[in-house]
C-alpha cells in the first residue's frame, strides 16, 4: 500500500528516484539539503517507494492526543531537544534493541543557512555502531534517493570529506539556504555554500 501511495505521489509531483537502498537492516540516514518543510514528505515518499520505513525525530511536545498518534504512525520519534547527549544514548539504545531501524536525521538542524552541520547524526552512528547512509533530495533535477554508505571511523575530517563530495552538487528547494557541509570540529571546508551577504568560513 505504501509503495503504491509513493508511486502516485512522486508521479504527481514529478519527482524521479535514483539509487537503491542499502542492504543494512539498521542505519542513520542523513537527509540533505534541508531547506523546506516539504522535504520530510518527499523523503518519506522516496523511502516508501523503495520499501524503506524511515523514522524521524520531532520535539516531544508535539506528541499529544490524535496528533501524537498520527506522527508516530508516520514514523515520528519524540525527543527532548534540550538533552542532546541523552538523545544520542536514547537512540543508540533504540538501535541496539531493534532488528530493523532507520532513523532520519537532517544534519543541518534548520531550514535556514548555517556555517556548519550539527554532529548528532555522526555521534548517534558511532554510539550505535551503525553506518550512515546519504539520502538526498536534489530540487535542481527533482531526483531523490539513496547515496553511498559511510561507516564512521571517528576521524571526522576523513568521513566528512566523503559526505561532502556526495552532497556538494545537490540543491535544496531554496538553494541560498543550503548550509555549509562541515561539522564544528572541522576547519573551513571551502564548500562555497555561503549565504548571500555572509563571509565564507
Amino acid at each position: 500500500m505504501k509503495r503504491s501511495i509513493a508511486r502516485v505521489a512522486l508521479r504527481l509531483t514529478r519527482w524521479g528516484t535514483d539509487g537503491d537502498p542499502p542492504g543494512e537492516a539498521k542505519f542513520v540516514a542523513i537527509a540533505a539539503p534541508h531547506t523546506s518543510n516539504w522535504d520530510l514528505f518527499y523523503l518519506l515518499m522516496h523511502g516508501w517507494y523503495h520499501g524503506v520505513d524511515m523514522s524521524w525525530l520531532a520535539k516531544k511536545s508535539l506528541f499529544v492526543g490524535p496528533l501524537g498518534w498520527l506522527l508516530r504512525a508516520f514514523g515520528g520519534i519524540p525527543v527532548a531537544r534540550e538533552s542532546r547527549g541523552g538523545m544520542v544514548m536514547t537512540l543508540a539504545a533504540e538501535f541496539d534493541a531493534a532488528e530493523h531501524l532507520v532513523v532520519v536525521i537532517p544534519p543541518e538542524g534548520t531550514r535556514s543557512w548555517s556555517d556548519h552541520w550539527k554532529s548528532g547524526f555522526y555521534r548517534v552512528a558511532l554510539a550505535a555502531k551503525v553506518p550512515i547512509v546519504c539520502v538526498y533530495l536534489d530540487y535542481s533535477t527533482r531526483v531523490g534517493g539513496f547515496g553511498p554508505v559511510i561507516v564512521p571511523t571517528g576521524v571526522v575530517e576523513d568521513d566528512m570529506a566523503l559526505i561532502r563530495a556526495f552532497y556538494d552538487d545537490k540543491a535544496g528547494k531554496y538553494p541560498d539556504q543550503k548550509s555549509e557541509i562541515r561539522l564544528r570540529p572541522e576547519p573551513d571546508a571551502g564548500t562555497g555554500a555561503t549565504a548571500p551577504g555572509r563571509p565564507a568560513g
